[in-house]
């Protein structure tokens, strides 16, 4: 089935007030004798009260301030921290979100003053909340796990719960959408143990949208209805506009916007009559993106302006973002292309601010959620013939957390080492201009290939380009900084790039399929042929006429995949057979590795570090040893004696000694096994099979590797899959991005498992042409022809490529 609905980034209102608002709710009441009030200050809470519940939240705040302040003067704490709640409570429910975190940052000062450990968990918790409105993640994160771990302290379920519900949504906001299912599933059950109807009602309402992000429609409305059943039992206004925006919206992508609108009505009805500016706009927002699937197009512009203003009103970045987005939309659609791009990238320059003080991997998730942006702006420059344009924002919307690592490496490495320790001294990371794609296309001298998976924004869900493809946008970049701009029409080619990349890679993980007649080879890998008539035919003439000038192709998604050195052209001739071939994942990510490469000349190592089969770890419940290599053994040894040097092999190879040699090697070769999201310690996917001590495992994490500090020049992965990992939006996050990260300018990866036998042929031809001519791209090619004399089918030569730097 296909993903729907573009507008699926606004309209999911998941889990928006109820598991924040909990902690405050029940604090809104302070302990005060109703008939009993002894002090100005106290008549002052008790009007704001009444006026509270009359809805008239700014004359309650107005009377709170006054009591708070004489609080203050009277020294009573148990007041001020009363006041100080209902201040914030009341200031997030007027969408002065940055009001209600002054005021419960007061609150918490004052409680840990007191060493009111509950007061300090509520605090923390509401911090957590307002944090998230406003997209400072990263704070909300750390805030909400301290009040959790208070939570604990105190035995205090009901709270740790809530907790757990409110760290659900912030990884739901990210993308980490199977984390935030953990959590929601955890707090339901201690919800349910304890009797907390509203948490209950939320978490039915979040898990119904978990649900919608994995097209389980029908799964989702149950989820909804029961959360909206008991939010109308209750009284629970909030999470009755929550659930009624997300049955409007689970409609929606399904194309039923009749269906969708009442739901959205009902809503923005709720909104108004509680006077929630949030809410309202996400409803109001939602209206008109149902109109547009309608074709009333003034209409829906006007609610999508009306959308914004609220959103800007109440300072909700991540609000404000999609809503511009929805409007630049609504403008595209309209074909107003000017003012929609002008929409979209302010848009942009909001959801990029949201990334900043994330960590890597929650950079890559709340990325992956933004792609729709960037993917809809490339289609308004295009529409305008602004295609230089159209490149800035697809290599903007390439790799961004990549190269802010890359970045960050870069900067510490060349700054001074007292420096070093503090990295508020590396500044934000600017766009990639077209000054610099050109800059770097002279730098590296190669002819730079860009693509772009283009799908239509009517299918993508959830941000993620998983929906039909219908354009590939190609830029050609030459050494002399000329760009050129190719486009191709997936429907009029009636070929699915998806189908024959998935057709292919069965293909080459098919060991016993291996044919050595070089006519059986063609007619073997058809889809090789089909694959270059959609990738290369429309730019070949575009392509150098010198086999020894580099071709850099910089793919998008599933792309990745794609053995581009064998593709296969209408002569029945491979690619590799007529130009040198390198892979990267961004334009601006060659820029940093060419400055690590700098780096690494300065540091002038001259070790090399091989291994070979060493005593496989076991991996699995109940643990099972990997199978021996003894191909790979074979290998190292060939090498080895290639470069006059010795080798690790069995027991010496351990994960101890050999990070131990890899900080002081120049260039690293292991041939062992490699495993993608077999393996997973950390967020990142990947290990290297390395003998275990008494104080490891055996298997060298990719996330272990991210940490390391490298100034390898090479590192051979001669592993199988080891190119493999998780396909984001910030490239494949697996071994060759964490070794490049760690400050390795060049790696060598497979895309599958070869066969020792040629394996072994290809790198020792590799290091044969590399040892007389330092060009990594050359050395790979003449490796690859070389092999595919002897061994012609492509399963056996094609899998390795360079990444990063020649």
């Amino acid at each position: 089935m296909k993903s729907k609905g573009y507008e699926i980034a606004i309209l999911f209102a998941i889990g928006l007030t109820s598991p924040i608002a909990a902690f405050a709710t029940e604090l809104s009441n302070p302990t005060i004798p109703s008939q009993d009030v002894r002090s100005t200050a106290d008549k002052l809470v008790q009007t704001g009260l009444q006026q509270f519940r009359a809805q008239k939240l700014d004359l309650a705040i107005s009377n709170w301030q006054q009591a708070l302040n004489l609080y203050q003067q009277q020294k009573n704490s148990k007041g001020a921290i009363n006041v100080l709640e209902n201040l914030a409570e009341a200031s997030k429910m007027l969408g002065k979100y940055e009001k209600a975190i002054a005021y419960l940052q007061q609150l918490l000062a004052l409680a840990q003053s007191l060493g009111d450990r509950r007061t300090e968990a509520n605090a923390l918790g509401n911090l957590g909340g307002n944090y998230r409105i406003v997209g400072n993640y990263a704070k909300a994160l750390e805030v909400q796990n301290l009040g959790l771990a208070i939570r604990k302290e105190l035995n205090d379920h009901r709270g740790e719960g809530q907790v757990l519900a409110n760290l659900g949504n912030i990884h739901y906001d990210l993308g980490n959408y199977r984390i935030a299912a953990n959590f929601y599933q955890r707090s339901l059950k201690i919800a349910k143990a304890v009797g907390n109807e509203k948490v209950i009602i939320s978490i039915l309402t979040s898990l119904g949208a978990i649900a919608v992000t994995q097209e389980e429609y029908p799964q989702a409305i149950k989820y909804y209805q029961q959360s909206l059943n008991n939010a109308r039992k209750i009284g629970f206004r909030e999470a009755e506009v929550n659930v009624l925006n997300n049955i409007g919206s689970n409609y929606h992508v399904q194309h039923k916007y009749k269906e969708a609108i009442p739901y959205y009505e009902q809503a923005l009805t709720v909104a108004k009559k509680l006077k929630n500016p949030r809410l309202e706009g996400i409803a109001v927002g939602a209206l008109g993106l149902a109109y547009v699937s309608l074709g009333k197009y003034e209409k829906a512009l006007s609610l999508q302006e009306q959308s914004w203003q609220l959103a800007k009103q109440i300072g909700d970045r991540y609000l404000e973002a999609t809503t511009l987005g929805n409007w630049g939309y609504t403008l595209w659609r309209s074909q107003k292309y000017a003012e929609a791009e002008q929409k979209l990238l302010t848009s942009l320059n909001l959801l990029e601010s949201l990334r900043s003080n994330l960590s890597d991997g929650d950079k890559v998730s709340i990325f992956d959620t933004q792609l729709h942006a960037f993917n809809l702006l490339q289609q308004i420059m295009v529409a305008q013939e602004k295609h230089e344009e159209a490149l800035e924002i697809a290599e903007r919307g390439r790799a961004p957390a990549f190269a802010e690592l890359l970045s960050r490496r870069v900067s510490s490495s060349s700054a001074p080492k007292a420096a070093q320790k503090n990295e508020a001294i590396i500044p934000s990371l600017a766009p990639v201009s077209i000054a610099d794609i050109r800059r770097i296309a002279k730098q590296q001298n190669a002819v730079m290939v860009e693509y772009s998976l283009i799908t239509d924004p009517i299918f993508i869900s959830q941000g993620k380009l998983k929906g039909e493809l219908i354009k590939l946008y190609i830029w050609v970049v030459q050494p002399s900084g000329s760009i050129s701009f190719r486009e191709v029409d997936l429907r009029k080619s009636n070929v699915s790039i998806v189908n024959l990349v998935e057709d292919i890679r069965s293909l080459f993980n098919d060991a016993n399929g291996i044919v050595r007649d070089p006519k059986e080879v063609l007619a073997k890998y058809g889809d090789l042929k089909q694959l270059y008539a959609v990738l290369i035919q429309p730019i070949q003439d575009l392509l150098p006429k010198d086999a020894n000038t580099r071709v850099i192709f910089l793919p998008q998604g599933l792309l990745f995949l794609v053995p581009f050195a064998a593709l296969i052209n209408p002569k029945d001739q491979f690619l590799i057979e007529k130009h040198t071939v390198q892979i990267a994942p961004a334009i601006q990510i060659l820029d940093f590795t060419h400055q690590l490469r700098q780096q690494v000349k300065k540091v002038n190592l001259q070790e090399v570090l091989i291994v070979g089969n060493p005593t496989m770890p076991s991996l699995g419940n109940p643990p099972t040893q990997l199978i021996p290599l003894l191909g790979a053994e074979k290998e190292a040894k060939a090498i080895a004696s290639l470069l006059n040097t010795t080798f690790l092999t069995g027991d010496n190879a351990t994960k101890v000694e050999v990070v131990k040699k890899m900080k002081s090697a120049r260039f690293v070769h292991l041939a062992t096994h490699g495993l993608s999201e077999e393996y997973r310690n950390g967020e990142i996917p990947g290990a290297i099979a390395l003998a275990p001590s008494s104080t490891d495992d055996g298997f060298l994490t990719a996330s272990e590797i991210m940490t390391m500090r490298l100034n390898a020049e090479m590192v051979v992965l001669s592993a199988c899959k080891t190119g493999q990992g998780l396909l984001t939006g910030d490239g494949v996050i697996g071994l060759s991005r964490s070794l490049i990260s760690a400050g390795v300018p060049s790696v060598v990866v497979s895309l599958w498992a070869v066969p020792d036998e040629p394996t072994a042929l290809l790198m020792t031809e590799f290091y044969k042409k590399f040892q007389n001519d330092p060009n990594k791209a050359q050395a790979i090619r003449h490796a690859m022809l070389s092999t595919k004399t002897k061994y012609p089918d492509p399963l056996n030569w094609a899998a390795f490529t360079l990444i990063g730097e020649n």
